[in-house]
């Protein structure tokens, strides 16, 4: 188990980081709001979670272990694996999924793409009570100038399952409405405001 790494950023994706420990590239996959505020040639430090399968190891990674832990009991969720429990730490913060679960917050639960009611409710179901009050890690913001948001946001939505139109539909009312070409200060917040227009 593969529970923190530490290196330079050899690469930055969306969703995905190459991080260079003593020349060992490591693939981590993370939220869109990790990979943003890390920078090609930095030096990055992620808690992580390795998911192995018959035919694949993969790691995830992020900001605080807080969220590594709530990534992983996601998935004793019945019918969440991986995927989902990433979609839903891209979505929502520790905090928020804890607050959605102990309110029985349905709606806020499946604006998460690829949870339905169903699932929605099988989440506040099965992880009521077992969430833990999480301190506040997502503080991740794109540094200024990085400039692209518009880009990185409509990607991520993509890559949570939206097609083309639909996120940069929801892209462009995002900047429409908050009245600035610039947007919002960090992906993340732009990546919320989208998936609630999406939700509408």
């Amino acid at each position: 188990m593969i529970a923190s790494v530490r290196g330079v950023a050899g690469h930055v994706g969306l969703d995905r980081i190459v991080v260079d420990v003593h020349g060992v590239g490591l693939l981590v996959h993370t939220p869109p709001a990790v990979a943003a505020g890390c920078r090609h040639g930095a030096e990055v430090e992620l808690a992580t979670s390795m998911v192995v399968r018959e035919d694949s190891m993969t790691l995830y990674g992020f900001s605080a272990a807080g969220e590594r832990d709530t990534f992983e009991l996601a998935q004793t969720v019945t019918g969440v694996g991986p995927r989902v429990a990433m979609a839903l730490l891209s979505v929502l913060s520790p905090e928020e999924l804890s607050a959605a679960v102990a309110a029985d917050d349905i709606a806020t639960l499946t604006k998460v793409p690829g949870i339905g009611k169903k699932g929605a409710e099988r989440i506040a179901l099965e992880l009521r009570g077992k969430l833990p009050e999480v301190p506040g890690a997502r503080a991740t913001k794109a540094p200024a100038g990085a400039g692209g948001w518009h880009d990185q946001v409509t990607e991520a939505l993509v890559g949570l399952g939206y097609s083309s139109r639909q996120s940069t539909d929801a892209v462009d009312k995002v900047s429409r409405e908050g009245g600035d070409d610039d947007g919002p200060a960090d992906v993340s917040t732009a990546l919320k405001a989208a998936l609630q227009v999406l939700a509408r």
